[in-house]
């Protein structure tokens, strides 16, 4: 029987476990399945990370070390080599290691931590051969910056994502011709500045509106056909163009990694990919916290961090509102039985795609955060209530690849039934 148990040893993990602990939770457990905490952080080796968090910029394996460091001296428990099997509604987990084979966990309550992966190349259906030479991004980033390896010499690269975009250099430095990036949107879905600092500083061309419409090759990859799409995102198919190269790699997208989420009964967002969570980051499970990358795909390790503090100290409250010591100070869990003051649920229009809580059950200040489904310019985001704004931003700009956020004080929550966000263009 453990008071909390977090699944996943990322940033969003250790953060979590951090502020639960500063919480008063002192029985805490972190399982993780590879073989060191920090989690995709450990292969990132580029800086640009803890800005927000930390007021400095560090690589991704010196953010990991900031929170590894808090975890080692709080003295919090690592079960690493650690696959989680299942979870259920009840909050009992199902784990395996070498050394205690297959094992169960009772816990208060749970906090998910698992992060996401990468689209496969699968998930595209691109016609053509299947040579070697085709990478997903994360993977080519693993073998460059962990193992040593080049995966090739002539790369062309479809996606735009921030890993995308951060491989495109981190070829061209290793001495690889990137030959260009295709994106299928008009626009990328990278952060401005890594399309700035990754391809135009080193003359990488971006193809926007572009994908990869067929593979050549028979043991090795020898080249691709690129093609411009429509407004349908269908090829063209007299602007084909052959481009040789022996490696491809794919920034297509990230899953988040919800099966276990979903075993426990978990429900989903069917645009996040993530679960549907409240103020707190608890899902539908009660005693069931997420956080991070498994939750939506954040753009910054930051924000993970900083979500991850919130789950963490949401899960130390509601173990402290169920459990009930006996005369030893050991403890068992009730039943939860914890008020809900209001549940307000928060819709989208489509220029909005989605907002993370999806739900308030508490009146108390929230932030939302939210991304768009298009580029803009000059635009008013509306928080309206039965019709009326009752709170609104200004920005001046607003792209799908960098997430936005607006702050929603509790005063504005009283006599509220339900949040309309909206996207309105000044002109």
């Amino acid at each position: 029987m453990t008071d909390l148990v977090i699944i996943g040893g990322g940033p969003a993990g250790m953060s979590a476990a951090v502020a639960a602990y500063e919480n008063g939770i002192r029985d805490i457990l972190i399982l993780e399945r590879d073989g060191q905490l920090g989690g995709i952080l450990q292969q990132c080796i580029h800086n640009g990370f803890g800005l927000h968090r930390f007021g400095e910029e560090l690589t991704g394996p010196e953010y990991a070390w900031r929170y590894e460091k808090q975890v080692r001296e709080l003295g919090i428990p690592v079960k690493l080599n650690t696959m989680v099997l299942s979870v259920s509604p009840e909050r009992l987990i199902t784990a395996t290691n070498e050394e205690e084979g297959i094992f169960t966990i009772e816990a208060g309550a749970i906090i998910l931590a698992m992060g996401c992966r990468e689209r496969p190349r699968g998930a595209l259906n691109i016609p053509g051969t299947r040579p070697a030479g085709i990478y997903s991004a994360g993977t080519a980033q693993k073998l460059v910056n962990r193992k040593g390896y080049l995966p090739g010499k002539s790369v062309v690269i479809l996606g735009s994502g921030d890993i995308g975009l951060i491989m495109a250099r981190r070829m061209t430095l290793e001495g690889a011709r990137v030959k260009a990036v295709c994106e299928l949107m008009p626009y990328s879905g990278g952060l401005a500045r890594n399309i700035e600092q990754c391809l135009n500083d080193f003359d990488i061309p971006l193809k926007l509106s572009h994908t990869v419409v067929d593979i050549h090759g028979d043991k090795r990859l020898e080249g691709v056909t690129i093609a411009r799409v429509d407004e349908n995102r269908r090829p063209i198919a007299e602007t084909r163009e052959y481009i040789p190269c022996d490696t491809l790699l794919l920034s297509v997208g990230l899953i988040p990694e919800n099966e276990l989420s979903l075993q426990a009964g978990i429900r989903m967002d069917a645009v996040t990919g993530g679960a549907l969570v409240d103020q707190d980051r608890q899902t539908s499970a009660p005693g069931i916290f997420a956080c991070g990358n498994v939750l939506h795909v954040h753009d910054l390790v930051d924000f993970v961090s900083d979500e991850a503090a919130i789950a963490g100290e949401s899960a130390a409250e509601f173990i402290r509102s169920i459990r009930e010591e006996t005369g030893e100070g050991r403890g068992a869990y009730a039943k939860p039985d914890i008020p809900v003051q209001t549940d307000i649920s928060i819709i989208t229009d489509g220029k909005i795609r989605y907002t993370v809580p999806q739900r308030i059950t508490r009146r108390r200040d929230t932030t939302l955060f939210f991304r768009v489904a298009d580029r803009y310019r000059n635009v008013k985001i509306k928080i309206i209530s039965d019709g009326k704004t009752i709170h609104s931003v200004r920005r001046p700009k607003a792209a799908p690849g960098e997430m936005e956020s607006i702050p929603l004080k509790a005063a504005l929550l009283e006599g509220v039934t339900g949040l309309r966000l909206e996207l309105e263009e000044l002109g």
